[in-house]
């Protein structure tokens, strides 16, 4: 079984290589229209500057600047269509990578130089869920176009079954009995018991735990945008599960705080008994690990 992963990841190194050199060309041809839309902007300021100057808005000017608009729009849609493809490139290079991730997690490769390790060091797995938080690609619709299941708080479709690698929201029994939401990531999945396999991000408690789907909750796959999607985000004194920071585990919170920029984290306030009002103070959390909660919100 070897030899057929090592041939995926092979394949899978050749389209990414293959990708990476059309993005690179997608840039060279974004900086290139950018270029060239610029003398046309330039026109555009100047016209105004005469027109302010000359305190007039003659049939000329009205003409005149009605043309170098309509070109600075079709530029600007040139532009945005060609990011837009490198966006798509983006996406695919993510994919691959995470395909040839789990690939070889299957096939249990690794170097000779760096042999497994039974755990992962707790401040390097800290950093690269911030860091997936980070990278998790925001949301750019057309003009018109919704944002999508999985973007921002909008749930997963009815039907929607989570591919392996995906991070999830599992529910789980702790060694004491109670059971807790924790951040997993999907093995597998079967359509005949209706039921997934996850596994415990967490390496130091790593266990594989067969659930069902009620289970189990998908994470955002894209951020939502809150200067053109506010309604993909869960507003204010919403109930919600939320990654408690510098943990593995979901908790129940109120949200504080939504995010007010693209590049912005919820502020929520964690159930906590320990406080006189039963919460936390506000504690960031980026939207890549906040879901909603079913559970009715405790009084």
């Amino acid at each position: 079984m070897a030899p057929l992963y090592t041939m995926a990841l092979v394949s899978a190194d050749s389209r990414i290589a293959e990708l990476l050199t059309e993005l690179h060309q997608l840039i060279k041809q974004t900086q290139e229209e950018r270029s060239r839309s610029e003398h046309n902007l330039v026109n555009i300021q100047k016209t105004h500057e005469r027109m302010q100057t000359e305190n007039k808005i003659s049939p000329y000017y009205r003409t005149k600047l009605r043309g170098l608009y309509t070109t600075a729009k079709a530029d600007a849609e040139a532009e945005c269509n060609i990011l837009r493809k490198a966006l798509d490139k983006i996406a695919e290079i993510k994919s691959l990578l995470e395909e040839r991730r789990i690939a070889a997690k299957i096939a249990g490769l690794y170097n000779d130089s760096e042999p497994p390790r039974k755990t992962m060091r707790r401040g390097v797995l800290m950093t690269l869920l911030q860091q997936s938080a980070m990278t998790l690609p925001l949301w750019i619709g057309k003009p018109g176009d919704k944002p999508p299941p999985l973007c921002g708080a909008i749930p997963a479709s009815g039907d929607y079954v989570a591919k392996p690698g995906d991070k999830v929201a599992a529910r789980v029994k702790a060694v004491d009995g109670d059971e807790q939401w924790i951040l997993a990531e999907v093995v597998s999945y079967s359509h005949a018991t209706n039921k997934y396999e996850v596994d415990d991000i967490d390496e130091e408690g790593k266990e594989r735990h067969t659930l069902s789907r009620r289970r189990i909750i998908p994470l955002p796959q894209w951020k939502a945008n809150p200067e053109t999607d506010p309604e993909a985000l869960f507003q204010k004194e919403q109930l919600v599960l939320a990654l408690y920071p510098q943990t593995t585990c979901f908790y129940r919170a109120l949200i504080h705080t939504p995010p007010q920029r693209p590049q912005d984290d919820y502020s929520v306030l964690f159930e906590d008994t320990s406080y006189a009002d039963g919460y936390s103070p506000p504690l960031n959390v980026a939207q890549r690990y906040v879901v909603a909660c079913k559970e009715p919100k405790k009084k």
